[in-house]
């Protein structure tokens, strides 16, 4: 299978369902001669012009307001925030505008919207440029939330959301954007709502997202050569969550470990870890371990975003202590 970098897989997806569909049109900041600020829109202006990869003023309200309204008239807009630190500057336009119209209207008005945006740490933008808000918009009904840590994922449910008929918000990694991997050829598409079991075991499950992913492998390869088998589910989505192929590894290994880059404090584990625990109580072998984020603003200084942030070690540990929990008694 061809190999592609996160980046190039999400072009080739724009560049498909523009192809596809003259209703899909691109807007942001810096999207047409500098083709967005990790090359995610690179000469999608040159072949479409700027009709259709529309360069915008630095205003994320006006960003996702103009792709609001132009998709309740029928388009299928595809907004960039550069940075999800500053999708704060359109959380109206974002929560009560695009997530509410379709409920509001009795079911006659949709927001086929997708916002592209980006977060996470690893190249030292600070407390400014380096968050993982995720967990804030899963809590918002009518929004679908999205979070692809492969190219080949980020090609298949990028498709699918731009033909959804709801907003999906659509959050990639700033790490990930130049990792590369096997991509399918030809049409293909991933469902949202589906996650994926990257990796079957049989002692502990690890629920991780987005970058945490690379991480959680690496930690997993670590623990086969110490004897713990462990299984990785990859959710994709975290709005819809698919719940059933969780319950379905923790019917088999009755340990778990969610893994995610956000602040533990309030983060997305925090939910799935609730929703286990409503369904297996009576039959988990270990209190559900969670490895997250400190709950400190994101530093500049490379040692302290690395403290801030989970390792491999935190999640190796996290691991074992599940499974000595119940192998020890």
């Amino acid at each position: 299978m061809r190999q592609m970098s996160y980046s190039e897989a999400l072009n080739e997806a724009l560049r498909e369902e523009m192809q596809r569909d003259e209703n899909v049109y691109l807007l942001g900041e810096d999207l047409g001669d500098y083709g967005g600020l990790f090359r995610v829109t690179k000469d999608l202006q040159k072949e479409f012009g700027k009709m259709r990869v529309v360069d915008t003023p630095i205003s994320e309200s006006g960003i996702i307001g103009f792709g609001v309204g132009s998709a309740i008239t029928g388009l299928r807009p595809v907004a960039e925030i550069l940075y999800i630190d500053f999708i704060t500057l359109a959380m109206d336009q974002v929560v009560n505008q695009a997530a509410k119209y379709r409920y509001m209207t009795g079911n006659q008005v949709h927001v086929p919207l997708v916002i592209r945006t980006q977060g996470g740490t690893g190249r030292r933008n600070a407390a400014q440029h380096s968050q993982s808000l995720e967990s804030w918009f899963v809590h918002v009904p009518g929004l679908k939330v999205v979070m692809p840590s492969n190219p080949e994922d980020a090609k298949g449910l990028l498709k699918t959301a731009i033909r959804d008929d709801d907003p999906v918000l659509f959050i990639e990694h700033k790490n990930l954007y130049f990792k590369r991997g096997p991509v399918p050829e030809g049409e293909y598409m991933i469902p949202i709502g589906k996650a994926t079991v990257f990796k079957e075991g049989k002692d502990v499950t690890i629920i991780a997202t987005s970058w945490m992913m690379e991480k959680t492998i690496q930690a997993a390869d670590q623990l086969e050569k110490e004897g713990i088998s462990v299984e990785i589910i990859d959710p994709r989505t975290l709005q819809p969550l698919d719940i059933e192929t969780i319950d379905s590894s923790v019917d088999k290994t009755g340990c778990v470990v969610i893994v995610h880059e956000a602040c533990t404090t309030g983060g997305f584990g925090a939910e799935v870890a609730s929703r286990i625990m409503e369904t297996h109580f009576a039959s988990l072998k270990a209190p559900i371990e969670r490895v997250g984020g400190a709950f400190v603003p994101i530093p500049y200084s490379a040692p302290l975003e690395n403290a801030s942030i989970p390792q491999i070690e935190n999640i190796m540990s996290a691991v074992k202590r599940v499974f000595s929990y119940h192998t020890s008694k």
